[in-house]
């Protein structure tokens, strides 16, 4: 009998579900893959000074590691269909370490380009938002938007909460001894998966969260081809739907002006005016504790309200931040209202574009196209942190990718209005 057995048995005579712990270990296992995620973003420095590389060089191999954390979406639920949740979260995080663990050793940018760039980035790419959308959809037949507010608000904590320990760390001690502490954190994500994480409640005989009956069995002797092929197959199809372009394009927006552009060198820029890169990776750890709260509230008003509402607010509002860091001054006091206002909605565009997207492609489609539609927001995100890092190196100035990013977002708030609203449901099959 296994830990997770013996564990399920003795919660359910405390009539705990052990969907809890599912969801337990795999925010865990996103947090920590997440806090490797944005670990480059405080030791961009660092490079540049042992090594003397720029920073668009160095941006390279992060604009990379982002585009194949996003396009790598869709497969990755063919794999967890394919091979299971627990081989497939181990695969991913054994890759994350091994880049990292390869990286102490590297001397030129195209070693950095290849471990932090593809290897890190496949890693990445195989414990994205799809991990989470599976577990909700597995385990929980009530509840799933709490759980998927809990697991998508991992993410961005996890790129953010850890930053002022590794900034300390690296500056203490050198940027080799935070890659070792993020392996030993992946190392402990990955033991906790393999002894805790299940496939599906079925396998411990257990209903989904809030059902009476056992889920059926997934259809027996699907090949891995046919598995990859689905996302293809459904991304030609969202394609033809105005609305996939609006949601995709708008989640471009939406990874520019977050991951790609403050997770990865908001910390570099707050040292071009003197902040220290602790101090800065504190408030970037202030962002991810409001951005919980903003993300799980999201989760809430989306069940509520108007979508299309909800996302004009959060993109003109994170849009009026951007444009208002530049008079912060970069004091600690301005740069605290920054991250209250922005880390409120971080990733709290997440609920309403998961829900917008359920509605007008249906719950068998919606996990696919989602994840073409986060695929948008990955490659937006490598956009921007490869951009800003060319600002730096050709202009010697971020600010302009910010101001742009302020922009953007303002033009987001205006594409989501242009949405209809939902047509009724046998319409709106029609139309996917």
């Amino acid at each position: 009998m296994t830990v997770s057995d013996k564990l399920a048995a003795a919660l359910a005579q405390r009539n705990v579900h052990y969907g809890w712990v599912v969801v337990a270990t795999t925010f865990f296992t996103m947090l920590v893959a997440a806090a490797a995620l944005g670990l480059p973003g405080v030791l961009i420095v660092p490079l540049q000074r042992e090594f003397g590389w720029s920073t668009s060089q160095i941006s390279s191999a992060l604009a990379l590691r982002l585009v194949l954390f996003g396009v790598l979406g869709p497969f990755a639920a063919a794999f967890i269909n394919r091979f299971g949740v627990r081989i497939i979260v181990g695969v991913a995080m054994s890759l994350i370490g091994l880049g990292f663990l390869g990286s102490l050793g590297m001397t030129a940018p195209w070693q950095l380009l290849l471990l932090w760039g593809v290897v890190v980035g496949v890693g990445t790419g195989l414990v994205a938002m799809v991990l989470a959308a599976t577990v909700a959809a597995r385990w929980f037949e009530q509840r799933r938007g709490l759980v998927m507010g809990l697991l998508a608000a991992s993410a961005a904590t996890g790129q953010l909460a850890f930053l002022p320990l590794m900034a300390w760390v690296t500056e203490r001690y050198g940027w080799r001894a935070s890659v070792l502490l993020a392996c030993v954190l992946l190392l402990a994500g990955a033991a906790v998966a393999l002894l805790l994480m299940r496939d599906r409640p079925s396998d411990l005989g257990l209903p989904p969260y809030g059902a009476t009956r056992l889920a059926p069995a997934p259809a027996a002797g699907i090949s891995l081809r046919t598995h990859m092929i689905s996302p293809l197959a459904t991304l030609r199809e969202a394609a033809r739907v105005s609305v996939f372009w609006a949601l995709a394009g708008t989640f471009f927006i939406c990874g520019a002006s977050t991951n790609g552009l403050i997770q990865t060198h908001f910390v570099s820029m707050c040292g071009d005016f003197g902040m220290a890169a602790v101090a800065a990776a504190g408030v970037l750890a202030m962002m991810g504790a409001f951005d919980f709260v903003g993300t799980i509230g999201s989760g809430w008003l989306s069940d509520r309200y108007d979508t299309r509402w909800l996302l004009f607010w959060y993109y003109g509002l994170r849009g009026l931040s951007l444009l208002y860091l530049p008079f912060t001054d970069f004091s600690f006091y301005g740069l605290s209202l920054f991250a209250v206002f922005y880390g409120l909605d971080w990733i709290a565009t997440v609920p309403p574009t998961v829900k917008l997207v359920a509605e007008r492609f249906g719950p068998e489609k919606a996990g696919l196209v989602f994840g073409w539609v986060f695929a948008a927001h990955q490659i937006g995100a490598a956009a921007a942190a490869y951009g800003a890092g060319w600002a730096r190196t050709a202009l010697l100035t971020y600010m302009p990718a910010f101001v742009v990013a302020g922009v953007l977002c303002l033009l987001a708030a205006v594409v989501v209005l242009c949405i209809r609203r939902a047509a009724p449901r046998g319409a709106a099959a029609a139309a996917a």
